[in-house]
């Protein structure tokens, strides 16, 4: 009840008794898996996940696949492709990484672009096989040559940041703009759904932050609110569920449901989105411009940028009226100075194209930008053109790279960074390092730190005496993308000598660089703590005080630290500055470490933490002791006042 899900409509039989074909076979099956997967989408974004529905749904997935399984063993090359990633992910099929390398290698023979892209990642990672860049290399090309959107992407990534290749910027963007436009193309007016990338080093040293997810109680309440006829509540749900993110699959029914209720109640924000939905139509919203006109018309009289843009768009199209280029740049730039993206965004393409005004690439340029900080991926999509072939800007082969990559992961495939996130959080490793492993081929900055994490904390389908050097590969890599965290991770594993060898002076180059281009506190500590022990890098200990300050001054985090370290300092001081004074001989003879031990610093900050928490302790007890007078009662305006030194009737 109240799931928005009627079991009884859900027709999913598993029977074919007159089916005979492996083509056929294979159609019911991806019907059946859109119906099941649609249904199982619609309930968990309600918020109302029932054990009982949940493991139902669930079932219905395991049964589908045990079909799938018979068809591939049909020999139908889809079906078997598949299965073989199924087995690879662990999705609905028992993980086998041999099993699908197996089922990969039968379909590269036959000229598989998967199969060859997915035999490029098994010998990229090592997975089941000798790690050879190499082989992976090879398979890469053979899976790109035959369009595998993926394989370009890897490519990509691969020739921008030099991984097993000669570095070429060109190369890079040959690949990644052939992505991009199939990306761009596949994007609606939304701007896309959302890309949710959790860090699973912050989510578990910081638990308490937010990781953008949004909790289950959290959506039940606005549902609760938008029941009792919270309109803001309606349309934060509506707009929730239309471009999916934060843990919420995409709904359109749900999106229209609530669209519609806050429409009824007068709200333009809820008309304008269901102009929206009905101008781009849905499986669930069928397209009509003329209802779309009805609702953009209806907000854009009272004012609300979304409706103003959504005519624009009717009147620049003829989508239900006469194309006018005139109105419609009328009703984008209103939008545009309300600030909305859409309206920036089509200002833009109109400036680029010269439609309706004179070809004006540095307003084209101007409006793209409004709309790219809005993180609109078609503003992304038509910068990257322009610093691609230098108009209207400077060529710029390396800015055009990192705009086209930032459109490519925005594509579907950034949905299995959630699938990951999933399996992570059931527990299941290896499942999870796999989808993140894949992910990281692409490039994914987030998915190579976390497989980094994965490697770095748990035991994992390697060996133990691969994690750490892995878990540095990928650190590497994600550093080389601006990770900070990454990047001082680097300097801890050569400091410690984490799968490589001990090594303080690149140690310090890591730190440095995290301090200076990232201003990292934690790597102008470790930086101060070098110079003052004098690791990889000159003893100074006039350097080493300037680095614990700059630390306590970037993070209010690292004050208390910083501040016992900055004692350990003074007493250093102090010894040299006695032994400058003619009492070296004297001294000379006295070892600390003989003396106190050698962990006497620790010991000695240990002690000025523990006086230091006893005197903030105490002031805070005499503080509490002082006496206050209690406030005297409020007495009624019409009786006399008391005389001084009696007491008044309570």
């Amino acid at each position: 009840p109240n799931t928005g899900v009627k079991i009884s409509t859900v027709s999913l039989t598993m029977k074919d008794t007159f089916l005979t074909s492996p083509e056929e076979l294979y159609r019911v099956f991806l019907n059946q898996e859109q119906l099941c997967v649609g249904y199982h989408c619609c309930t968990i974004a309600s918020g109302k996940v029932y054990s009982i529905l949940y493991n139902y749904f669930l079932f219905l997935h395991y049964r589908l696949y045990d079909r799938l399984l018979k068809v591939a063993e049909m020999g139908h090359a889809k079906a078997m492709e598949k299965v073989a990633y199924a087995m690879l992910f662990g999705d609905y099929l028992p993980q086998s990484i041999p099993r699908a390398k197996e089922i990969f290698e039968k379909l590269a023979l036959e000229g598989s672009p998967k199969a060859q892209t997915a035999l490029g990642f098994l010998y990229a990672a090592g997975l089941g096989v000798n790690s050879s860049q190499a082989k992976a290399l090879v398979y890469y090309t053979f899976g790109a040559l035959g369009g595998n959107l993926l394989a370009h992407m890897i490519l990509g990534y691969r020739y921008w940041g030099g991984v097993g290749v000669p570095q070429s910027c060109e190369s890079a963007l040959t690949h990644y703009r052939l992505v991009a436009n199939h990306v761009a193309s596949d994007v609606s007016l939304t701007g896309g759904s959302a890309v949710q990338r959790i860090r699973l080093l912050d989510e578990v040293e910081n638990p308490g932050s937010s990781s953008g997810m949004l909790e289950e109680d959290l959506i039940q309440y606005y549902q609760f609110l938008a029941e009792k006829g919270d309109v803001q509540a309606q349309v934060g749900l509506g707009q929730l569920n239309l471009h999916g993110g934060r843990g919420v699959e995409q709904n359109h029914q749900r999106a229209y449901e609530y669209f519609n209720q806050a429409a009824n109640a007068g709200n333009t924000h809820a008309m304008a989105f269901l102009g929206k939905m009905y101008s781009e139509g849905s499986e669930y919203v069928p397209q009509n411009n003329d209802t779309a006109l009805h609702y953009f018309k209806k907000a854009a009289d009272l004012g609300n940028p979304v409706g103003q843009s959504g005519l624009g768009m009717a009147y620049l199209y003829g989508r239900g009226v006469p194309v006018n280029y005139d109105l419609a740049l009328k009703y984008f730039q209103k939008a545009a100075e309300q600030g909305w993206v859409d309206g920036q965004l089509q200002l833009g393409s109109m400036y680029y194209n010269g439609i309706g005004v004179k070809r004006d690439y540095k307003q084209a340029l101007k409006f793209f930008n409004l709309a790219s900080q809005a993180g609109h991926i078609l503003a992304f999509y038509n910068l990257a053109q322009m610093h691609a072939t230098g108009t209207g800007v400077m060529r710029s082969c390396h800015t055009a790279v990192e705009l086209f990559k930032n459109v490519c992961e925005r594509g579907r495939w950034s949905e299995r960074l959630m699938a990951a996130y999933g399996s992570f959080k059931d527990g299941d490793m290896d499942s999870a390092l796999v989808q993140y492993l894949l992910l990281a081929e692409q490039g994914y900055e987030v998915a190579q730190s976390n497989v980094a994490f994965i490697l770095d904390q748990s035991e994992s389908i390697f060996n133990e005496n691969e994690s750490y050097p892995r878990a540095l590969l990928h650190w590497t890599r994600a550093a080389a993308q601006g990770y900070t965290v990454a990047r001082i991770k680097l300097g801890d594993y050569h400091f410690y000598g984490y799968g490589t060898d001990v090594d303080y002076e690149t140690a310090v180059i890591h730190y440095r660089l995290a301090s200076e281009q990232q201003h990292s506190a934690q790597a102008m500590f470790n930086l101060g703590y070098m110079h003052e022990k004098g690791l990889g890098i000159k003893q100074d200990i006039h350097l080493a005080k300037r680095f614990y300050d700059m630390a306590a001054e970037a993070s209010p985090d690292a004050q208390v630290p910083v501040f016992l370290a900055l004692c350990k300092l003074g007493l250093i001081y102090a010894q040299q500055y006695l032994q400058d004074l003619n009492l070296n001989e004297l001294l000379s003879q006295v070892d600390l470490d003989q003396l106190l031990g050698p962990e006497w610093d620790l010991y000695l900050m240990t002690v000025i933490a523990l006086l230091l928490g006893t005197v903030v302790a105490y002031r805070q007890r005499q503080h509490q002791a002082v006496p206050r007078a209690p406030p005297a009662p409020p007495r009624p305006p019409a009786q006399p006042e008391q005389p001084a030194g009696e007491p008044e009737e309570q």
